[in-house]
């Protein structure tokens, strides 16, 4: 059959197929945990744990979301703060890490959940969550998937909730060439990289906080931090 095309998924799964599949590329990513990947450490983001002690982000208790939570450091983090998080990831291997790291830290039981799935298919146990948090999801999303993140967000995110992400920023690292030129070289090119008024835009239904690079951290620091990312805070409206 040549004309399968029914519904708004239908013409997902078709723009999803103009790229290469991510699920066993992160599997093979996360494989060799020996590999020296600044991100393997154990860390939190830098911006993260700035945001919240300087009282940018509510400390706990409250709900979190992590999408994209890889090996799980900043959703072990929010739990070790005592937050209740949800982390979301499509590698089965990566949360394998996440499972055992949050154990060694002593943060794994009800407080922490691990969940495999796509962020647009996550069964999540809460309808609302007062922080969604992502550290590198959102630049590995095709353009078409945006809608679907937008909508995501406007789910759950509570009222008065805060939603922090980071992603490559544009003039340091990942391709800044136009949606439409992504599709017909079929790649992302490692990644896509956003300047604060892209990020301004995409989220304008939200109070932008802060949109900083994130600040560099040496080897002997306990938190992560690269210069060529760009960390953004927003906010939603208390009512909407």
């Amino acid at each position: 059959m040549n004309r399968t095309i029914r519904t708004v998924d239908d013409v997902l799964a078709l723009l999803d197929g103009l790229f290469p599949p991510a699920g066993p590329f992160w599997d093979r990513f996360y494989a060799d945990r020996s590999a020296e990947r600044p991100f393997f450490a154990p860390k939190p983001d830098e911006n993260l744990v700035s945001c919240l002690e300087r009282g940018l982000l509510p400390p706990a208790p409250g709900r979190a979301l992590d999408l994209g939570c890889g090996a799980g450091r900043n959703a072990i983090h929010l739990a070790s703060l005592g937050f209740e998080v949800d982390a979301v990831d499509l590698s089965p291997t990566a949360l394998a890490w996440a499972e055992e790291r949050a154990r060694e830290a002593g943060v794994a039981g009800a407080g922490l959940r691990f969940h495999r799935a796509s962020i647009f298919e996550a069964e999540l146990p809460h309808t609302r969550y007062d922080l969604v948090y992502d550290s590198g999801c959102l630049h590995h999303l095709p353009p078409h998937r945006r809608v679907g993140y937008l909508a995501l967000l406007d789910r759950v995110l509570a009222p008065g909730g805060h939603f922090a992400v980071t992603a490559f920023a544009a003039g340091q690292m990942g391709s800044e060439r136009p949606d439409e030129e992504l599709y017909r070289l079929g790649t992302l090119e490692g990644g896509l990289a956003y300047s604060p008024d892209e990020l301004r835009s995409l989220f304008r239904e939200f109070t932008p906080l802060e949109i900083r690079p994130m600040a560099a951290q040496g080897p002997e620091s306990e938190l992560f931090g690269l210069p060529f990312l760009l960390t953004a805070l927003f906010q939603r409206a208390v009512s909407f």
